[in-house]
């Protein structure tokens, strides 16, 4: 039987050894879910005895981890824009490098008055929840199409209790143009299909169709803007996450598309990671 310091001990050794990028924040977060614990917990009671079924249950975690499956998926959970949102298998989890998405959408609500809000590619709703969540009398509508995803989008959606209409639908199929929308956002598939079996192995175990973008990347981009820009009030805003390669590319489809004042957006690294573009008429 091994203590709860000699148990944290051995998965930050494991991970290490594994080749995780974080093994000791891994194994903390591990140790913590499995055994209701933090960093202060740990230090306290350190050298009491952990329960054998528990301990048995946390070496599970960590081998799991160790082989590359997702940590977000082994907790069940994930923090956005300083919100826990359920995760995993079937959803893509939500990364830090989209809160610059929220964050240029948030600054463009700010002081609209119920404000029609569109995510398109909503997985697990992270965008759309915290939209809601920080834009008061934002009517917000979220679309996805994968079945597993909308599962966890729903969730999410009643966990927060935030006004989200969640639909059913395929952003490659012609949208109802009749419906307007100050503001467009989407983190949508953009990796290039020759890509995905050469990234990190825990992406590997995300769902393809949430990382496929095509031959090329740009086959959502270009499809949101044939689609959805007309789904754009006058003065309306489009913003869309992108890769750190695509920004001018990008931002050539939306000059291309008749927004203007477009903007490519860095992230905290310094990489593009936004372009965001007006419709023309009145805001």
């Amino acid at each position: 039987m091994s203590s709860y310091r000699q148990a944290y001990a051995w998965a930050k050794e494991e991970l290490t050894k594994a080749g995780c990028d974080s093994p000791a924040f891994d194994a903390l977060c591990l140790f913590s879910h499995r055994f209701g614990m933090d960093r202060t917990d740990l230090a306290v009671h350190g050298a009491d005895p952990a329960r054998p079924e528990e301990e048995s249950a946390f070496r599970s975690l960590v081998a799991r981890r160790a082989e590359g499956y997702p940590l977000q998926y082994l907790l069940g959970e994930w923090e956005f824009m300083g919100l826990p949102f359920f995760v995993g298998e079937g959803v893509l989890i939500p990364r830090a490098d989209t809160e610059l998405l929220c964050e240029t959408g948030l600054a463009f609500l700010k002081g609209r008055r119920r404000p029609q809000v569109l995510e398109l590619c909503a997985g697990s709703g992270a965008v759309a929840v915290s939209l809601a969540q920080y834009a008061p009398g934002a009517q917000v509508t979220a679309l996805e199409k994968s079945p597993l995803a909308l599962s966890y989008l729903r969730r999410n959606v009643s966990r927060h209790g935030v006004p989200v209409r969640v639909v059913e639908g395929d952003v490659l199929c012609e949208p109802d143009k009749t419906r307007k929308y100050d503001l467009i956002v989407s983190n949508p598939p953009y990796i290039p299909a020759g890509e995905i079996d050469t990234l990190m192995k825990e992406v590997s175990f995300e769902p393809r169709m949430a990382l496929d973008g095509g031959e090329d990347g740009l086959l959502f981009y270009r499809a949101i803007l044939n689609g959805y820009r007309q789904c754009l009030a006058g003065g309306g805003m489009l913003a869309v996450e992108i890769g750190a390669e695509q920004g001018e590319a990008v931002a050539g489809l939306f000059v291309k598309a008749g927004l203007s004042r477009v903007e490519v957006r860095q992230d905290f690294a310094g990489l593009d990671r936004v372009v965001c573009g007006l419709a023309q008429g009145a805001g």
